[in-house]
């Protein structure tokens, strides 16, 4: 397998882009101090985003993610661990799916 020209110029792109964004916050937030009505709007742009990855997943029905997010959530309600309620959650949807 060889990687074409084309390929490559994608990945530096999508790089750069992904830096650029990330950057740009950084610099955005060095130069401004957000009030603290945006800083309560900004924390939960992290719990947004991943309900926008597993919403649709959801919606599309199915048991095995049924039960990764009712183990998420039942590991997150029980020990306030973000890192435990995901690796749990995703290791259940991984069972189930595997017994079926």
């Amino acid at each position: 397998m060889s990687l074409s020209l084309a390929t490559l110029a994608a990945i530096v792109a999508m790089m750069l882009a992904t830096y650029a964004c990330r950057a740009g916050g950084y610099l955005l937030f060095t130069r401004i101090r957000p009030t603290p009505f945006l800083r309560s709007v900004l924390s939960y742009v992290p719990g947004a985003i991943f309900m926008s990855y597993v919403a649709p997943e959801l919606a599309r029905g199915g048991l095995s993610p049924w039960v990764g997010a009712a183990v998420t959530v039942g590991v997150m309600a029980t020990t306030r661990s973000l890192v435990a309620g995901i690796f749990l959650g995703t290791a259940a949807t991984w069972a189930v799916w595997l017994l079926r």
